[in-house]
Formats: structure tokens, sequence, C-alpha cells
């Protein structure tokens, strides 16, 4: 493997490279340190992106958005010398066409020349190592190889997959250039940081990228020839014609052989990432990942969801509360994930319990979950605290009964979880529930009596008491 390219490279590594890059690349703009650049440049940026789902720190975003002009204007150089080097190869020395079409390409990459020399002017190399010092200290909270990007991988196949199935019913232009961008970014979410899974399948990955990729460019070359009038006759058309659907065909099949049939390479890749079991438990762990850093707070949240679940675990093995799960995901799950993301809100600045659920809704859906089961989570993590549920609020009132039902319940759980961490200091493991004919008895050491908290803990009680159906004694222990 190309050392240059081995996974265990850092981020900072990469933004390092990136001014070196620069460098190289601004001295005449010459396709290979253009494209050394831009390898640079997309490093940093997948990896931004890829870090980005899991830590909401701004400098990624700035990180991101600062080298996109210059991204961007390399990307239209380099598209331009493809197209010359396309030319060159299906065209012979004195075609009219040849020619027309590399006059046309030439005066372009003259201008993109001069575009990227401003883009790169504009360029702040000190801001983006200041960047580089300020992000690898974030890097190392993020376990790389882990469930989180186990999960974000297959949610990137998923939707690959998805439009691969589009392209091979139409192998349009624009499907077909779909499929490229869907594994691309699979592909980037396995280089930076599936290390083992890189080492198995990148040959492949960067393979049928670069066969998409070069479906692309003769798609662009027809487009372009058309578009300059750069055919005489009919004749010249004809050849031409012929000449770019004979490669693009070529190619087409070599994806096709690759990417159809039980033994494709979708079903190599899907068989690497998790599934059953293994999948639902490294969904939660993206969720913890995600949780634990966008609060300061660890040890409430704990607290909150050691409480919460044996709530759940006591109510529902009392017949209290329904287990079964909600539109196949486990109400279990819904409350962890809830619980894990309560806080989330907080970032938004406001009523952090009222912004949580638009924190949710923003999250990519994981395999298996719907939009609906991240709503229903947002709204739990909403009413751990303030007004219950209610049809006036918005979100809540437009879900359906089944839904709505949900959100009852586990609000119920989170509610009193909530208010009872929160009044004895982070005590969870030392809160022990029983049933005493028609109540539930809720004895938790550390409780205090008479007091505003004490308070808060009755009315924390009535939206469980409601759904349970019996009454929640709540006492010292």
């Amino acid at each position: 493997m190309d050392q240059q390219n081995k996974p265990e490279r850092g981020l900072r590594y990469w933004m390092e490279r990136v001014v070196k890059e620069a460098e190289k690349a601004g001295n005449g703009f010459e396709a290979d340190p253009v494209h050394d650049l831009r390898v640079a440049i997309r490093r940093c940026r997948s990896m931004g992106d890829g870090f980005r789902m899991l830590d909401p720190h701004p400098a990624w975003r700035k990180m991101r958005r600062a080298a996109k002009a210059v991204f961007s204007a390399l990307g239209d150089l380099r598209d331009i010398q493809v197209q010359m080097e396309w030319v060159q190869k299906l065209g012979a020395e004195g075609d009219p066409v040849r020619d027309k079409l590399m006059a046309h390409f030439q005066q372009r990459e003259q201008e993109l020349k001069a575009a990227a020399g401003t883009a790169l002017a504009a360029f702040d190399t000190t801001q983006w190592l200041a960047w580089a010092d300020e992000l690898e200290a974030r890097v190392q909270r993020i376990p790389v190889g882990g469930d989180a990007f186990q999960v974000i991988a297959l949610e990137r196949w998923m939707e690959a997959h998805r439009l691969h199935a589009v392209a091979m019913k139409n192998r349009s232009a624009t499907t077909l250039h779909a499929v490229r961008i869907g594994i691309k970014k699979f592909r980037y979410i396995v280089e930076n940081f599936l290390p083992d899974l890189h080492d198995a399948w990148i040959k492949d990955l960067k393979a049928m990228q670069d066969v998409l990729g070069e479906i692309h460019d003769l798609d662009v070359l027809a487009a372009t020839a058309r578009q300059i009038r750069a055919y005489a006759n009919p004749e010249e058309r004809a050849r031409w014609r012929n000449v770019i659907l004979k490669e693009r065909s070529a190619r087409l099949e070599k994806y096709r052989a690759k990417m159809l049939g039980r033994q494709s390479l979708w079903t190599e890749w899907r068989e690497g990432l998790p599934s059953g079991e293994k999948l639902r438990q490294a969904i939660l762990k993206k969720f913890e990942v995600w949780a634990f850093l966008r609060e300061d707070d660890h040890l409430h949240t704990e607290g909150v969801l050691d409480i919460s679940l044996k709530l759940f675990d006591f109510l529902s093995g009392e017949k209290l509360l329904p287990a079964m799960d909600f539109e196949s995901v486990s109400q279990r799950d819904l409350l962890t994930v809830a619980v894990l993301g309560h806080e989330a809100g907080r970032l938004k600045g406001g009523k952090h319990h009222k912004a949580v659920v638009k924190v949710f809704e923003e999250l990519d859906v994981p395999p298996g979950w719907s939009a609906l089961h991240l709503r229903v989570a947002g709204l739990v993590a909403r009413y751990h605290t303030g007004s219950p549920p209610s049809d006036g609020h918005a979100e809540y009132g437009t879900l359906r009964k089944s839904a709505k039902n949900v959100v009852n319940r586990l609000a119920g759980v989170i509610r009193l979880a909530d208010a009872l961490e929160r009044a004895r200091n982070g005590m969870g493991s030392e809160v022990v529930i029983g049933r005493n004919h028609d109540s539930v008895v809720v004895s938790a050491w550390g409780l205090p009596q008479r007091t505003r908290e004490a308070e808060k803990i009755a009315a924390a009680r009535h939206l469980l008491e409601c759904v349970a159906g019996v009454a929640v004694l709540v006492k010292a222990a």
C-alpha cells in the first residue's frame, strides 16, 4: 500500500500535508500537484465530516468551510485536465474534433488556473494549522474503528446501495454519477475510520469509484462536444459518439460484473458490517459517543440512565408498562437514546428541553430505525422536564396515537429519573424499586426532605402514575 494513503495517518498529518502540497501546486498548477493537493484536502474534509457526525465542536465546520473554495477551484481545474487527457487518448493527431475540444479545454484551463490561484492566495495556512492543533485534541476523544463508525459506514452503505438500485434501472448519467458519490462517501468512512476494513476493501472500493468516475468523465466529454458544436458533420458526430460509447460501455460492464448478483461487492461489504444484535448494540454505542461529546455533566446522564432503566425494567416486568417493540425498535432502546441525549439541547441555547427535539431530528437515521423513531426519542428527551406531553405542542400533537403512547410511557419514566438524580447528586445506583399491593415504591438514598427538590420529585411522579395506572411512592431508603 502507498505509505501516504495508510489509514493510520491521522488528521494532523493530512492538515500539515495540505500546507506542503499547496506550495507545490501553486507553482504552475500542473496536473499532478493539483491532484495531490486535492487528495490532502479531501482527506481533511472527509475526516471532518466523519468526526462532525459525533462531535459538535464548531472548529470542524470552520475547517471544512475554509478549504471549500480552494477544493472547489482545484476540482474544476482537475476536471478540465482530465478531459484533456481523454481527448488526447480518444482522438488522433489532426482530428478536427480533437483540435476543437483541446482548444476549448486549454482556454478553460488557463481561466481555472487563475481562479485556483486566487482561491489559494486567500487560504489562511496559519489558521489552518491552528485548527490542526485544536482538532487533534478532539480526535483523541473519539475511538476510531469503534462501533460508532461501524454504524456510520453502514448508513453510507445503505444510501449508496439505494442509489445503485436506481441507477441499474436506467443507467443514466445522472443516476450513475449519484452512485459514484454514494460509494465515495462510503469509501471515505472506511478509509478514515475503519482501518481493518480499509485494508480488505480499499482496492475494490477505489476501483469501482474510478470506473464510475470514468463513465462520468465520458458523459461530460460527450455533453461538452455537443455544447461547443465540435462536430462539423454527422460523420464526425457518429465517429466520436461510437468511440465514447464503446469506452463507456466497457466500464459499465466492468461495474456490473462486480456489483450485481449474490456474490457482488455490495454483499461482501454488507457482510463485513454489523447486523442483528451486534448492530443494535453498535447503534446504542454510537449514541453514547455522540451524547458524551455534547455535554459536560456525564455523571448526571449516567445516573438518569441507571434509574430510568431500573424503572422501565421493573414496570414492564410487573406488566404495568407494555414492553413490546415500537415499529421494530425496542422501547428500552428508545428510552436509552432519549436519556443519553436529553441534555444535548443545551448547545442550541434557550430552553434546552425544547431545543433537543430539533437536535434529534437533525441526526442521520440509524439502520433499522425511521425518522419517526428519532422524533419519538427526541420528544421523550424533551419531556424529561418542563410541562408534560400535550396536544398543544406541535411536534407531539401531530403524532399518531401509538407513537403518543410510547412518548407518554417513556417520558413518565425519564421525568421521575431525572428529578431523583438531580435531588440525590448522582447516587443512581442506590435506588431500589419494589411493589406494595397497588403501589410502586421507589426507595432512594440521599433524598432531601421538605425541600424544593422534594416537591419536584413529587410532581415528577404524576405522568408515570397516569401511564402505569398505579401510585408511585418515593421514600428515603
